[in-house]
């Protein structure tokens, strides 16, 4: 009796040595899993400004590049200020954005190699169709004289208020007339061009918006365009890889790889026929061969 106990509780023992080490393996492969360098992972991290979501951009070319080559995107739609500051902080691993002064601060400060130029549209005004400020007469093609009426007359002002491009482009009109906006007329949302838009229609007032997202989100509102054409509407964007040594999650192989797609010769072809059998012109123009 007393060989057969011990039999057994040598079984037991044996049987917790080795459940213990089958745990240990687990959490052993788990822990491996979870610390798979980014550069084997076939997801990239994409911050770009919500204009290139709203417009419809994305959804056409991003199907395209995980097809070429096998990387998906998960896309972070936000204000270009906000992308970058993902960028800053490791938090993304490539940026396609639209605030080209930043843009060379952000790489001048290391958080890039390079920018380069991916594509260009123009900002512009939008109002009520009706008009009732008058900008389209008065201003259908100064972007300052627009901005001074409806500072002068208090007229109702959604902004993005997100430090996105659109409202650093904004912020750059006051301050060149020296103004600075405030009052129950002027609305800061802190939301993106899609939501700001809707906004306006709803609130009857005016906005300044990428073209881009406009025409995509045109059709069903009471809003129009009256002021455009100001060459100090231009509107380019750029991409930059996020520079690698900020933390071992940085894709620098899939952000590489989006960064070429983009700026080669096909990409850019896709990009500039986007829109074009819709509304006659493509929503953005690519520029990536004129900086090379």
């Amino acid at each position: 009796m007393l060989k057969k106990k011990s039999i057994l509780s040598l079984l037991l023992v044996m049987i917790m040595v080795v459940s213990m080490a089958a745990c240990g393996n687990t959490d052993k492969q788990t822990e491996d899993e979870n610390n798979t360098p980014a550069e084997a992972s076939k997801t990239i991290r994409l911050a770009t400004t919500t204009s290139t979501r709203d417009s419809g951009l994305l959804d056409e070319i991003l199907p395209v590049f995980t097809k070429e080559t096998g990387y998906d995107v998960d896309v972070i739609a936000v204000g270009s200020g906000e992308a970058m500051k993902m960028g800053e902080n490791g938090e993304a691993d490539v940026l396609l954005v639209h605030s080209p002064e930043a843009e060379r601060e952000f790489v001048e400060a290391g958080h890039g190699p390079e920018r380069f130029d991916v594509m260009y549209n123009d900002f512009v005004i939008l109002g009520p169709k009706d008009d009732p400020a008058g900008i389209n007469t008065a201003a259908p093609n100064n972007a300052k004289d627009a901005f001074k009426k409806i500072y002068d007359d208090q007229i109702k002002f959604i902004s993005r208020a997100d430090e996105s491009g659109t409202h650093k482009k904004e912020l750059s009109i006051w301050k060149e007339l020296n103004l600075t906006p405030e009052g129950d007329w002027y609305v800061e949302s802190g939301k993106g061009m899609g939501d700001v838009i809707t906004m306006t229609n709803e609130m009857l007032g005016y906005t300044l918006s990428d073209r881009a997202t406009w025409l995509n989100m045109s059709e069903g509102t009471d809003l129009k365009i009256v002021t455009e054409g100001d060459k100090d509407l231009f509107n380019q964007y750029g991409v930059i890889v996020v520079n690698p040594e900020k933390n071992d999650q940085i894709n620098a192989e899939g952000a590489k790889a989006f960064q070429t797609w983009i700026l080669s010769e096909s990409t850019q072809k896709l990009i500039g026929e986007y829109g074009k059998e819709k509304y006659g012109s493509p929503l953005f123009t690519p520029n990536a061969a004129e900086a090379k």
